[in-house]
């Protein structure tokens, strides 16, 4: 992209410049990015103003998944799975891809090696470790950042790790275990793990502020389960529907935000104190994906199948904005890069 020092251009340049480039200068360049999207069937990361306009798309590995940020705030780090559905056969990709966020451009690329079909992202509260899910073979993947190297891999204590978490301390990660129902506590030390059961489809999970709670979506028995960190065991249920996959805390931390996809088209809440729900909005189609914006004022919800992306106001629970994106990105995860706000 060129951008230019002059604060003035000529009229015959201007011209010239759009000429050449079959687009005025300079003007994608004073964009500003407010999110910033996975588009899965497109194997890119795309980035939005708030009135929806695309402004760049930065390739990434093929059919990419999840997306963290890192401590520094500018880096990216994307999950190339290389399959569309976890359900699906094929060995699947072995990388990370690192966006920087200021150039939108791919800076970097992580090797797992021999495990394939990365999936779910976190980064340690130190910033240094990034804890990614492999698919093939189940595996937990620690890498350091410094070095972008993978330096161990740990058994996840079950079938198909979807997503994971560190703990506060950084010391247990919580792994999603889809297909044997299970959530794992493993020990980052020792490799001890602790099975935690009663979730049948283990998806999505958020964690309170304090470390105390740990909240992980339940697609097959469409519920929330409730995890005591300390004991690494269930202490309470929040009952939903079927196909519920992706989870948020309010800043709150009074309301839980969730969606519900499958057979179902939803973005929903529900009362920590009481633990049911109390709200549901309907879309357009079912979402794979339920992020908050950096205020907490608004979800994001992606329709991968109909290149939509929701946004809902939080506090008035209604569809504000629908981003269409180009016909057959995909759109999976959103992020908030601090500056979204949605149109007049």
């Amino acid at each position: 992209m060129t951008r230019f020092s002059c604060s003035v251009l000529s009229t015959s340049a201007i011209l010239l410049l759009i000429g050449c480039t079959g687009q005025e200068p300079a003007a994608e360049a004073e964009a500003v990015a407010a999110l910033v999207v996975v588009e899965k069937k497109a194997n890119q990361v795309g980035f939005y103003a708030s009135d929806g306009t695309r402004l760049a798309g930065v390739s990434v590995g093929e059919t990419p998944h999840e997306m963290v940020l890192d401590a520094d705030g500018r880096h990216l780090y994307v999950s190339d799975n290389g399959v569309l559905w976890m359900d699906y056969d094929g060995p699947g990709g072995n990388t990370v891809s690192i966006v920087d966020l200021e150039t939108r451009s791919k800076v970097g690329e992580i090797s797992l090696g021999d495990y394939h079909r990365p999936h779910g992202l976190s980064i340690d509260p130190s910033g240094k470790r990034l804890l990614v899910t492999s698919e093939n073979p189940n595996s937990l993947v620690l890498i350091d950042l410094k070095t972008r190297s993978v330096v161990k891999a740990y058994d996840n204590g079950g079938d198909a790790p979807h997503m994971v978490m560190f703990d506060k301390a950084g010391e247990w990660a919580y792994a999603s275990n889809t297909n044997s129902n299970n959530v794992a506590a493993v020990n980052l030390e020792t490799g001890a793990i602790v099975s935690i059961t009663g979730c049948g489809g283990p998806q999505g999970g958020v964690l309170t502020d304090d470390g105390t709670r740990y909240y992980v979506t339940c697609r097959d028995t469409g519920t929330i389960q409730v995890i005591d960190t300390a004991s690494k065991s269930a202490v309470g249920e929040i009952k939903t529907g079927l196909g519920v996959n992706r989870i948020n805390l309010t800043p709150d931390e009074g309301t839980l935000v969730y969606s519900i996809g499958g057979e179902g088209k939803f973005v929903a809440f529900a009362d920590v104190a009481s633990l049911e729900e109390t709200g549901r909005v309907e879309l357009g189609g079912p979402p794979l994906s339920c992020t908050l914006s950096r205020n907490g004022d608004y979800a994001f919800a992606g329709v991968q199948d109909s290149d939509e992306i929701y946004v809902i106001s939080v506090a008035d629970r209604k569809i504000v904005q629908v981003i269409k994106t180009p016909e057959g990105q995909g759109p999976d995860p959103v992020m908030d890069l601090g500056s979204y706000s949605p149109p007049a």
